[in-house]
């Protein structure tokens, strides 16, 4: 069988193609597809598609997937690849992100666009186009591989979707898990098991409520990117705020696909309602925004990032994800989580959370990898390392999950339970029935939503944090648990900087909030308010060496206040380069005047260890 070589990420994936799937769009006028009998759908959304098994047959694969092409009820039809290694389905969008070498102009980038029959989507910079392929065009990984082999070229990436993990550990009736809401207060015991916990292995987060005197605010808005959101359940049906389907491209989410049911327990952990009913979240008064749909796709990710930036959320929580070396993070994907992390919250950043993953690997998942995410692992009730919780060094925080006794969260009404299961131990660890709106539930998705939510409580009593200072609060307020000796320079690879304490991180935003309020100089740690009295003295710097670029600003008083704190905080000349960018001005901040590029690498080393990022740049670049 012919493999395609294609770019995907920071890689290449050797392709094959499918001998039995096939990728489908209906056109708009029909109910459904024209296809011969026994061809199950077996993703219902990859890429735009549907993906179904054609039953066995003489003819090949290629002929069977031309002959449902032409029938009216089908719009679009496309093969299936899986990667080199991997039993995993992929398609390609159609989409595909160019970048041409430096140099090459306008007329020429649109001679090879012709030459393929590629349509412009749209242009992102002089040198950055995004092609779609048309009916004239070859295959879209063809083109890709085409391209790529172009001198013009510098990078062709087809825009491919693949399943993700969803990751909510898979529960069995031999596993150790957790239950009910101890993973909020642990008093030691679970009352109707009887099962004994480790008293205080919590998140703190009724010791949080009672400092706030209140279980947050309204005007916080959390978006969970997941699929399988239960809207009608009672402890998120009066929450949904401004909902979105990556799909159906509308607010219509799906209800009742047994397939999909993640997204309701990942949802309820941080923000179910408190109702006087079943179980309450980490942050019930929040808003809830839903977006249905995970998926690998560029284009997806973009849309599904911009979306939650566009419509207001505050916090962003992501409980799926990949550690197939075939499927890192492309440049682009890279990107728009960084948008989302940096220019969210008009400025201060999106709170943007993943999960390390399930897979008990030396590394976490490479969403979660992004520097500019908090990365969440699991801890147990008894505040040891869940065995399946991914170790790294990108791991933030861990917090409470299964590995000895499961959480109680919301349960789908289209939940079909654990398969080969009967009765109770369907949804339930020891076969116990808490009500039938709720099940056990765990895994690294269990965690991130909490996190998740301590975020929305630290933003309801300081909403002027940006998204770095919030994970660098909820790294410096962590509980250290396990053995001392795990822990290098403050972090551990099992626990990154601890296990998260809700009380703590509120506390201390309510002491920068406090402190903010004042005047003069000790306005320092909450940029985005522009006031203050401050001492200015200013000098033209040389071009020359090494610095760190931290961020770059439009308002000059945020400007100040950043400069200041940086100064004190690292002990280091902060540089200011000002720029116009369409018609506005531009402030970025470098901090630090190295004569050499290593000097420079060790104070962001430095930087990243108290949640700040950025990145070495030269000087003469400026």
């Amino acid at each position: 069988m012919s493999k395609l070589v294609v770019k995907s990420g920071k890689g290449d994936l050797v392709l094959r193609k499918s001998q039995s799937l096939v990728g489908l769009k209906r056109s708009a006028s029909a109910d459904q597809l024209d296809l011969p009998d026994g061809a199950p759908e077996v993703i219902s959304n990859l890429g735009g598609f549907q993906v179904f098994r054609m039953p066995e047959s003489d003819v090949d694969i290629d002929e069977q997937l031309d002959a449902v092409r032409t029938a009216e009820t089908t719009e679009v039809g496309t093969h299936v690849y899986f990667a080199e290694g991997s039993n995993q389905p992929l398609v390609a969008t159609g989409e595909i992100f160019v970048v041409f070498e430096t140099g090459v102009g306008e007329q020429e980038q649109v001679a090879l666009i012709q030459t393929f029959h590629l349509e412009l989507v749209e242009r992102r910079s002089a040198h950055r186009v995004v092609l779609r392929v048309t009916a004239a065009s070859p295959n879209p990984l063809k083109v890709a591989h085409a391209l790529q082999e172009l001198s013009l070229v510098k990078l062709a990436e087809p825009d491919i979707d693949t399943p993700l993990t969803s990751y909510a550990e898979q529960f069995r009736p031999s596993d150790e898990l957790l239950v009910h809401q101890w993973h909020l207060n642990n008093e030691g015991v679970v009352p109707d098991a009887p099962y004994y916990l480790k008293k205080g292995a919590d998140a703190r987060v009724l010791h949080a409520w009672q400092r706030m005197g209140n279980m947050g605010s309204s005007q916080v808005v959390v978006a969970l990117i997941d699929d399988g959101f239960d809207l009608s359940h009672p402890d998120l049906q009066d929450k949904v705020y401004k909902p979105f389907d990556l799909w159906s491209q509308s607010a219509r989410l799906p209800q009742g696909d047994p397939r999909y049911v993640h997204g309701t327990p990942c949802a309820s952990v941080a923000v179910a309602a408190s109702n006087g009913k079943g179980i309450i979240g980490v942050a019930p008064h929040a808003r809830f925004m839903p977006v249905n749909g995970t998926s690998f796709s560029v284009r997806a990710t973009e849309q599904m990032f911009d979306y939650c930036v566009q419509q207001g959320a505050d916090i962003i929580s992501c409980s799926w994800g990949t550690t197939d070396p075939r499927f890192g993070l492309s440049p682009m994907k890279e990107e728009a989580i960084a948008r989302a992390a940096r220019e969210g919250r008009n400025g201060k950043g999106c709170i943007v959370l993943f999960a390390a993953g399930n897979e008990g690997v030396d590394f976490v998942n490479f969403y979660a990898a992004h520097p500019d995410v908090i990365a969440v692992g699991a801890c147990t009730s008894r505040d040891e390392h869940a065995y399946y919780s991914n170790r790294g060094r990108e791991l933030s925080v861990v917090a409470p999950s299964n590995g000895d006794w499961p959480i109680t969260a919301a349960r789908a009404s289209w939940d079909q339970g654990l398969p080969g299961e009967s009765g109770s131990f369907k949804y339930w660890r020891d076969g116990r029935s808490r009500g039938n709106y709720y099940k056990h539930f765990g895994g690294t998705s269990c965690a991130t939503p909490l996190v998740a939510g301590i975020c929305a409580l630290m933003l309801s009593v300081n909403p002027d944090l940006t998204a770095a200072q919030v994970k660098g609060i909820l790294q410096q307020t962590a509980d250290k648990i396990g053995s001392a000796g795990s822990y290098i320079n403050g972090h551990s690879r099992k626990y990154g900087y601890g296990r998260v304490n809700a009380d703590r991180a509120v506390a201390e935003a309510l002491r920068l909030r406090d402190r903010d309020r004042g005047t003069g100089a000790t306005v320092t740690d909450s940029v985005g308010s522009g006031q203050g009295l401050f001492k200015m003295e200013v000098a033209t710097a040389k071009a020359t060496g090494w610095g760190v670029q931290t961020g770059a600003f439009s308002a000059y008083g945020n400007v100040m206040i950043e400069v200041e704190r940086l100064e004190r905080q690292f002990g280091q000349p902060v540089l200011v380069n000002i720029s116009e960018t369409n018609g506005k001005t531009l402030y970025k901040i470098i901090v630090g005047a190295f004569p050499s590029r290593s000097d420079a690498e060790q104070l962001l080393t430095r930087l990243r260890a108290v949640g700040k990022n950025g990145f070495v740049r030269s000087l003469s670049d400026l």
